[in-house]
Protein backbone atom coordinates (compact mmCIF):
# COMPACT_ATOMS: atom_id res chain seq x y z
CA UNK A 1 0.00 0.00 0.00
CA UNK A 2 1.29 3.45 -0.90
CA UNK A 3 -0.10 6.97 -0.36
CA UNK A 4 -1.48 7.28 -3.89
CA UNK A 5 -3.38 3.99 -3.72
CA UNK A 6 -4.67 4.66 -0.19
CA UNK A 7 -6.07 8.06 -1.16
CA UNK A 8 -7.61 6.90 -4.45
CA UNK A 9 -9.32 3.96 -2.78
CA UNK A 10 -10.77 6.19 -0.08
CA UNK A 11 -11.98 8.77 -2.60
CA UNK A 12 -13.79 5.99 -4.49
CA UNK A 13 -15.31 4.54 -1.30
CA UNK A 14 -16.71 7.92 -0.20
CA UNK A 15 -17.60 9.15 -3.69
CA UNK A 16 -15.39 12.22 -3.27
CA UNK A 17 -13.39 14.15 -5.86
CA UNK A 18 -9.78 15.28 -6.07
CA UNK A 19 -10.96 18.89 -6.20
CA UNK A 20 -12.53 18.61 -2.76
CA UNK A 21 -9.40 16.93 -1.38
CA UNK A 22 -7.21 19.72 -2.76
CA UNK A 23 -9.46 22.32 -1.17
CA UNK A 24 -9.38 20.54 2.18
CA UNK A 25 -5.57 20.24 2.09
CA UNK A 26 -5.30 23.86 0.86
CA UNK A 27 -3.16 22.94 -2.14
CA UNK A 28 -3.72 23.02 -5.91
CA UNK A 29 -5.73 20.32 -7.65
CA UNK A 30 -2.71 19.81 -9.92
CA UNK A 31 -0.55 18.92 -6.91
CA UNK A 32 -3.08 16.33 -5.70
CA UNK A 33 -3.32 14.90 -9.22
CA UNK A 34 0.46 14.51 -9.47
CA UNK A 35 0.55 12.94 -6.00
CA UNK A 36 -2.12 10.41 -6.97
CA UNK A 37 -0.46 9.56 -10.31
CA UNK A 38 2.91 9.16 -8.53
CA UNK A 39 4.49 11.99 -10.52
CA UNK A 40 5.34 13.54 -7.16
CA UNK A 41 6.72 11.63 -4.20
CA UNK A 42 4.75 11.86 -0.95
CA UNK A 43 6.27 14.54 1.29
CA UNK A 44 7.90 13.62 4.60
CA UNK A 45 5.26 13.53 7.37
CA UNK A 46 7.36 15.60 9.77
CA UNK A 47 7.72 18.40 7.22
CA UNK A 48 4.15 18.90 6.06
CA UNK A 49 0.66 19.43 7.40
CA UNK A 50 -1.35 17.98 4.50
CA UNK A 51 -1.74 14.44 5.86
CA UNK A 52 -3.80 15.49 8.89
CA UNK A 53 -6.02 17.61 6.63
CA UNK A 54 -6.44 14.73 4.18
CA UNK A 55 -7.16 12.26 7.00
CA UNK A 56 -9.97 14.51 8.20
CA UNK A 57 -11.46 14.94 4.71
CA UNK A 58 -11.22 11.21 3.94
CA UNK A 59 -12.54 10.27 7.41
CA UNK A 60 -9.43 8.28 8.26
CA UNK A 61 -7.86 7.92 11.73
CA UNK A 62 -5.48 10.79 12.45
CA UNK A 63 -1.96 9.87 11.40
CA UNK A 64 -3.06 7.08 9.04
CA UNK A 65 -1.74 8.62 5.80
CA UNK A 66 1.39 9.87 7.55
CA UNK A 67 2.26 6.31 8.59
CA UNK A 68 1.73 5.05 5.03
CA UNK A 69 3.87 7.88 3.63
CA UNK A 70 6.65 7.22 6.11
CA UNK A 71 6.77 3.52 5.24
CA UNK A 72 6.69 4.30 1.51
CA UNK A 73 9.54 6.80 1.77
CA UNK A 74 11.68 4.33 3.72
CA UNK A 75 11.18 1.67 1.04
CA UNK A 76 12.08 4.09 -1.73
CA UNK A 77 15.16 5.20 0.18
CA UNK A 78 16.32 1.59 0.49
CA UNK A 79 15.97 1.15 -3.29
CA UNK A 80 17.95 4.32 -3.98
CA UNK A 81 20.63 3.75 -1.34
CA UNK A 82 24.08 3.84 -2.82
CA UNK A 83 23.21 6.12 -5.72
CA UNK A 84 25.37 9.24 -5.80
CA UNK A 85 23.07 12.32 -5.69
CA UNK A 86 23.66 14.91 -8.40
CA UNK A 87 23.26 18.55 -7.41
CA UNK A 88 20.86 20.53 -9.62
CA UNK A 89 22.57 23.84 -9.31
CA UNK A 90 22.27 26.18 -12.28
CA UNK A 91 19.28 28.23 -11.03
CA UNK A 92 20.19 27.83 -7.35
CA UNK A 93 23.76 28.98 -7.87
CA UNK A 94 22.62 31.97 -9.96
CA UNK A 95 20.26 33.06 -7.18
CA UNK A 96 22.84 32.56 -4.43
CA UNK A 97 25.52 34.56 -6.24
CA UNK A 98 23.04 37.34 -7.06
CA UNK A 99 22.07 37.63 -3.38
CA UNK A 100 25.68 37.78 -2.17
CA UNK A 101 26.77 41.14 -0.70
CA UNK A 102 28.52 43.21 -3.44
CA UNK A 103 31.79 43.55 -1.49
CA UNK A 104 32.21 39.76 -1.37
CA UNK A 105 30.49 38.71 -4.61
CA UNK A 106 33.53 38.62 -6.92
CA UNK A 107 35.67 36.58 -4.52
CA UNK A 108 32.83 34.18 -3.72
CA UNK A 109 32.03 33.69 -7.42
CA UNK A 110 35.69 32.81 -8.11
CA UNK A 111 35.64 30.19 -5.35
CA UNK A 112 32.34 28.71 -6.58
CA UNK A 113 33.70 28.42 -10.11
CA UNK A 114 37.02 26.95 -8.98
CA UNK A 115 35.38 24.42 -6.64
CA UNK A 116 31.89 23.57 -7.97
CA UNK A 117 29.67 22.49 -5.10
CA UNK A 118 32.70 22.67 -2.81
CA UNK A 119 32.75 23.36 0.91
CA UNK A 120 31.86 27.05 0.67
CA UNK A 121 29.04 26.64 -1.84
CA UNK A 122 27.52 23.78 0.09
CA UNK A 123 27.85 25.57 3.44
CA UNK A 124 26.16 28.73 2.16
CA UNK A 125 23.41 26.86 0.31
CA UNK A 126 22.56 24.60 3.22
CA UNK A 127 22.42 27.52 5.68
CA UNK A 128 20.21 29.56 3.35
CA UNK A 129 17.83 26.62 2.97
CA UNK A 130 17.85 25.96 6.73
CA UNK A 131 16.99 29.57 7.59
CA UNK A 132 14.19 29.85 5.05
CA UNK A 133 12.82 26.43 6.06
CA UNK A 134 12.71 27.50 9.70
CA UNK A 135 10.72 30.62 8.84
CA UNK A 136 8.42 28.65 6.52
CA UNK A 137 7.73 25.98 9.14
CA UNK A 138 6.82 28.65 11.69
CA UNK A 139 4.49 30.46 9.27
CA UNK A 140 2.93 27.48 7.48
CA UNK A 141 -0.46 27.94 9.17
CA UNK A 142 -0.37 31.74 8.78
CA UNK A 143 -2.61 32.44 5.77
CA UNK A 144 -1.77 36.15 5.73
CA UNK A 145 1.95 35.34 5.53
CA UNK A 146 1.43 32.82 2.71
CA UNK A 147 -0.66 35.30 0.71
CA UNK A 148 1.98 38.00 1.17
CA UNK A 149 4.76 35.66 -0.04
CA UNK A 150 2.53 34.53 -2.93
CA UNK A 151 2.12 38.15 -4.06
CA UNK A 152 5.87 38.71 -3.86
CA UNK A 153 6.50 35.49 -5.79
CA UNK A 154 3.85 36.21 -8.42
CA UNK A 155 1.67 33.16 -7.83
CA UNK A 156 -1.62 32.18 -6.18
CA UNK A 157 -2.08 31.30 -2.51
CA UNK A 158 -2.70 27.63 -3.36
CA UNK A 159 0.36 27.48 -5.62
CA UNK A 160 2.49 29.01 -2.88
CA UNK A 161 1.26 26.44 -0.35
CA UNK A 162 2.38 23.69 -2.73
CA UNK A 163 5.75 25.38 -3.25
CA UNK A 164 6.29 25.75 0.52
CA UNK A 165 5.26 22.17 1.29
CA UNK A 166 7.61 20.82 -1.37
CA UNK A 167 10.37 23.19 -0.28
CA UNK A 168 10.18 21.92 3.31
CA UNK A 169 10.76 18.43 1.95
CA UNK A 170 13.69 19.26 -0.33
CA UNK A 171 17.46 19.46 0.20
CA UNK A 172 20.49 21.02 -1.49
CA UNK A 173 20.51 18.32 -4.17
CA UNK A 174 16.90 18.68 -5.26
CA UNK A 175 15.79 22.29 -4.72
CA UNK A 176 13.99 23.36 -7.90
CA UNK A 177 14.07 26.41 -10.17
CA UNK A 178 10.43 27.14 -9.28
CA UNK A 179 11.27 27.22 -5.57
CA UNK A 180 14.14 29.61 -6.29
CA UNK A 181 12.12 32.06 -8.40
CA UNK A 182 8.84 32.02 -6.46
CA UNK A 183 10.04 31.49 -2.91
CA UNK A 184 13.74 31.83 -2.12
CA UNK A 185 14.16 34.98 -4.19
CA UNK A 186 11.52 37.09 -2.40
CA UNK A 187 12.46 35.81 1.08
CA UNK A 188 16.24 36.30 0.96
CA UNK A 189 17.43 39.90 0.97
CA UNK A 190 21.18 39.24 0.93
CA UNK A 191 23.91 37.18 2.54
CA UNK A 192 27.58 37.74 3.30
CA UNK A 193 30.45 35.57 4.49
CA UNK A 194 33.70 36.34 6.27
CA UNK A 195 36.16 34.11 4.42
CA UNK A 196 38.68 34.34 7.26
CA UNK A 197 36.34 33.02 9.97
CA UNK A 198 33.51 31.58 7.81
CA UNK A 199 31.05 33.67 9.80
CA UNK A 200 27.85 33.88 7.77
CA UNK A 201 25.20 36.63 7.85
CA UNK A 202 21.81 35.98 6.23
CA UNK A 203 19.35 38.87 5.87
CA UNK A 204 15.71 38.04 5.18
CA UNK A 205 13.15 40.30 3.56
CA UNK A 206 11.78 42.41 6.42
CA UNK A 207 8.30 42.27 4.85
CA UNK A 208 7.99 38.54 5.49
CA UNK A 209 10.37 37.82 8.41
CA UNK A 210 10.09 39.18 11.95
CA UNK A 211 13.75 38.40 12.65
CA UNK A 212 15.53 40.15 9.78
CA UNK A 213 19.15 39.05 10.30
CA UNK A 214 20.48 35.60 11.14
CA UNK A 215 24.16 35.11 12.00
CA UNK A 216 26.19 31.88 12.07
CA UNK A 217 29.69 31.82 13.53
CA UNK A 218 32.34 29.24 14.25
CA UNK A 219 33.48 29.92 17.83
CA UNK A 220 36.38 28.26 19.61
CA UNK A 221 35.50 27.14 23.14
CA UNK A 222 37.62 25.60 25.88
CA UNK A 223 36.93 21.99 26.94
CA UNK A 224 35.62 23.11 30.32
CA UNK A 225 32.75 25.11 28.82
CA UNK A 226 31.40 28.41 30.17
CA UNK A 227 31.94 28.99 33.90
CA UNK A 228 28.94 29.46 36.16
CA UNK A 229 29.33 32.53 38.37
CA UNK A 230 29.06 31.82 42.14
CA UNK A 231 26.68 34.78 42.46
CA UNK A 232 24.42 33.30 39.79
CA UNK A 233 24.42 29.95 41.59
CA UNK A 234 23.34 31.59 44.85
CA UNK A 235 20.70 33.62 43.00
CA UNK A 236 19.22 30.47 41.47
CA UNK A 237 19.24 28.67 44.82
CA UNK A 238 17.32 31.46 46.58
CA UNK A 239 13.58 31.31 45.68
CA UNK A 240 13.02 34.75 47.14
CA UNK A 241 15.32 36.19 44.48
CA UNK A 242 14.80 33.94 41.44
CA UNK A 243 11.45 32.27 42.12
CA UNK A 244 9.46 34.44 39.70
CA UNK A 245 12.02 34.41 36.86
CA UNK A 246 10.87 32.94 33.53
CA UNK A 247 12.91 30.50 31.46
CA UNK A 248 13.71 33.23 28.95
CA UNK A 249 14.89 35.59 31.69
CA UNK A 250 17.08 32.91 33.28
CA UNK A 251 18.68 32.11 29.92
CA UNK A 252 19.52 35.79 29.50
CA UNK A 253 21.11 36.00 32.97
CA UNK A 254 23.15 32.83 32.38
CA UNK A 255 24.66 34.33 29.23
CA UNK A 256 26.11 37.36 31.03
CA UNK A 257 29.93 37.26 31.11
CA UNK A 258 32.42 39.17 33.27
CA UNK A 259 36.19 39.40 32.90
CA UNK A 260 37.51 40.91 36.14
CA UNK A 261 34.43 41.16 38.36
CA UNK A 262 32.46 38.57 40.27
CA UNK A 263 28.80 39.68 40.54
CA UNK A 264 26.76 38.81 43.65
CA UNK A 265 23.33 37.23 43.81
CA UNK A 266 21.91 40.73 44.46
CA UNK A 267 23.35 41.91 41.15
CA UNK A 268 21.39 39.21 39.29
CA UNK A 269 18.22 40.11 41.16
CA UNK A 270 18.57 43.77 40.18
CA UNK A 271 19.41 42.78 36.60
CA UNK A 272 16.18 40.76 36.54
CA UNK A 273 14.15 43.77 37.70
CA UNK A 274 15.90 45.97 35.15
CA UNK A 275 15.03 43.48 32.43
CA UNK A 276 11.35 43.75 33.35
CA UNK A 277 11.24 47.56 33.51
CA UNK A 278 9.47 48.85 30.34
CA UNK A 279 11.27 52.19 30.69
CA UNK A 280 14.52 50.45 29.73
CA UNK A 281 13.28 49.29 26.32
CA UNK A 282 11.86 50.83 23.18
CA UNK A 283 8.91 49.27 21.40
CA UNK A 284 9.84 46.67 18.77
Amino acid sequence: MDVSLAIRQRLDELGLEQKGLARAARVTESYVSQLLTRKKAPPAPNRTDIYDKMDKFLKLPTGDLARVADAQRKQELKRELGDEPTPLFREVRALILRKCAPKSAAHVRAIFEKEPFGELERLVTEKLLDVVKRVSQEELENDDWLRKVARLGGCSYEEMRVIVLEFLDTDVFHVSAEQCVSFLDPLISFWDVNLATFGLDIALNHQVAVEHLRRFEFVERGPEGPREEPGLRKFLQDPSLSGSATTEELEFLKKLRFENKRPTELYYYRELQSLRDPLHFRAG
